[in-house]
């Protein structure tokens, strides 16, 4: 969970120095106003863009984990089975 802060603390910082870059900057209103829903939807897809990678990321351990547990869980069955069989030898 450290990376998921870390990733939105860069973002914030990121989206907070694009604002106050483009208010800042000698332009009209209007341009400003444009420039900063420009900006917003750039950091609206970044934000998907990170989020999306951070779900991936998340299912391919779940997959990782949820097949290991499977071979863990077939080895303790061939295990047990084999166990059995010499118990009635």
């Amino acid at each position: 969970m450290k990376s998921g802060n870390v990733v939105l603390g860069v973002l914030g910082g990121l989206a907070a120095g694009a604002i106050l870059g483009v208010l800042f900057a000698p332009d009209k209103g209007v341009n400003t106003r444009k420039k900063i829903a420009q900006k917003s939807n750039e950091l609206k897809n970044n934000v998907k863009d990170s989020f999306n990678d951070f779900l991936s990321s998340v299912e391919d351990q779940y997959h990782n984990i949820s097949s290991k547990a499977g071979e863990f869980v077939d080895e303790g069955k061939a295990n047990l089975e084999k166990f059995n069989r010499e118990l009635n030898k």
